[in-house]
């Protein structure tokens, strides 16, 4: 019997000792939850100190329109308005206005896969080719709801800092139809999914702005303001056209300028008060506007609506003005209007994009007008940056990623295309 009631004690003591450990092994598990925890919380209390600040941003809300609902979401920015060093710097870029300058919030604080341009803090942007929501694509936009052409690519349009397109169409529903071969009006129902999409910029300097007159143009800006998207290349007048866009993350100001080689007749370009787009017929205002924008910011992008549709390399023209342009002051160049994609060239350090193609246009059966890409850039302080080519297709109002092999065998024609610039398999451009 004593053997027995020993027994039973041990038994006692050994699952004691069992329940101890057990409890020690979850207090463990416990106090590493809890520093993981706080760890992610120190993490995201230094990553918000580095945003920019803002005065609020409104709840995260989903963009409505079309026959579908929108399956991207992005942020409402407060109401954009100028900084105040944009404001104390007086006259502004070659035509007397002070630049729009402000402070975006930013879409991410991860940056995309690019090479590096030198050490320090970098500023991350995407650019895209021509953009309507007129024609057929309005048709199928309203069919499948308008957040329809991003479904498949938000990542590339909402991951970098800033999204720019060439918005190549008036966003209205009134004006005077103007005589020329093709002309586009688009709905304002298409701007919130394009907001949300990730756009933040956009050019209007180019040859379909005015299709619908001057009441066309004065809604797309109304209609832009509205939706806080920032435009620049056309305006309310002169010195609006030519005043430049200008953004800062991370303590890098950049520049955005837009010009226009593509004027149907001089009643589209800006006067002293006359609504219209920026001009390069006579490059000397543009290239007096980049000087003096030089000294407004770190980064100075231009871009140029030119050259001849379906081309496969730019104009001789157009490669000298290129250049012109690097050498007064521009960092990055970006170029529309060919409905292809065209060439790249590297010159005294800078970049050229000759023409990133078609982004979202009207459907049509020249093949090379169904292959686009958006050009990643992740740029310093000191103007260099790094460049990366996403290729995607843009058949029938739908972007979607090219498969391995048809990326290749664009990025082989383009090298072939560009000027002492290599294009590597997974489209990281170099200077050759």
């Amino acid at each position: 019997m004593e053997n027995s009631r020993l027994e039973q004690q041990r038994r006692l003591r050994k699952s004691r000792k069992k329940r101890m450990k057990l409890a020690g092994a979850a207090s463990a598990v416990v106090l590493v939850c809890a520093a993981v925890w706080l760890g992610q919380e120190l993490l995201r209390d230094s990553a918000d100190s580095n945003s920019p600040t803002v005065a609020s941003v409104a709840p995260v809300q989903t963009a409505g329109g079309g026959g579908g609902s929108p399956s991207v979401q992005a942020t409402q920015s407060p109401k954009l308005s100028p900084s105040p060093s944009a404001a104390a710097s007086g006259a502004g870029a070659g035509v007397g206005v002070p630049p729009v300058s402000t402070t975006i919030p930013g879409k991410s604080t991860t940056s995309p896969s690019v090479p590096s341009s030198g050490a320090g803090d970098k500023v991350s942007m995407a650019f895209t080719g021509d953009v309507i929501f007129a024609g057929n694509v309005e048709t199928i936009l309203k069919t499948n709801g308008y957040d329809y052409p991003y479904r498949e690519i938000a990542e590339l349009l909402q991951k970098p800092d800033f999204t720019i397109a060439n918005l190549e169409t008036p966003i209205t529903t009134r004006g005077d139809q103007q005589q020329k071969q093709y002309t586009y009006r688009s709905s304002p129902d298409a701007l919130p999914a394009f907001k949300a999409a990730g756009f933040d910029i956009v050019n209007l300097a180019n040859n379909h702005i005015l299709d619908y007159g001057q009441d066309g143009l004065l809604d797309t800006i109304k209609a832009l303001d509205a939706k806080e998207i920032l435009h620049t290349g056309a305006g309310k007048n002169l010195e609006e056209a030519y005043r430049p866009v200008i953004v800062e993350k991370n303590g890098i100001k950049i520049a955005f300028l837009g010009f226009s080689h593509k004027v149907p007749d001089n009643s589209w370009k800006a006067g002293k008060n006359q609504p219209g787009t920026t001009q390069l017929y006579d490059p000397k205002q543009a290239i007096k506007t980049i000087e003096e924008t030089r000294d407004k910011a770190d980064l100075v992008v231009v871009m140029a609506h030119w050259g001849e549709e379906k081309a496969e390399k730019p104009l001789d023209e157009h490669r000298k003005m290129a250049r012109s342009f690097i050498d007064a002051g521009a960092d990055l160049i970006v170029g529309t209007h060919p409905h292809v994609l065209q060439g790249l060239e590297h010159y005294q350090g800078k970049w050229i994009a000759y023409s990133l193609g078609n982004f979202l246009f009207t459907t049509n059966d020249h093949a090379p007008s169904w292959e686009t890409a958006v050009l990643q850039a992740e740029c310093g302080k000191d103007g260099g940056c790094g460049l990366t080519l996403a290729p995607l297709w843009n058949q029938y109002a739908h972007l979607k990623k090219m498969e391995e092999a048809d990326a290749q065998k664009l990025f082989q024609r383009l090298e072939k295309v560009s000027y002492g610039t290599g294009i590597g398999a997974d489209g990281r451009v170099s200077a050759k």
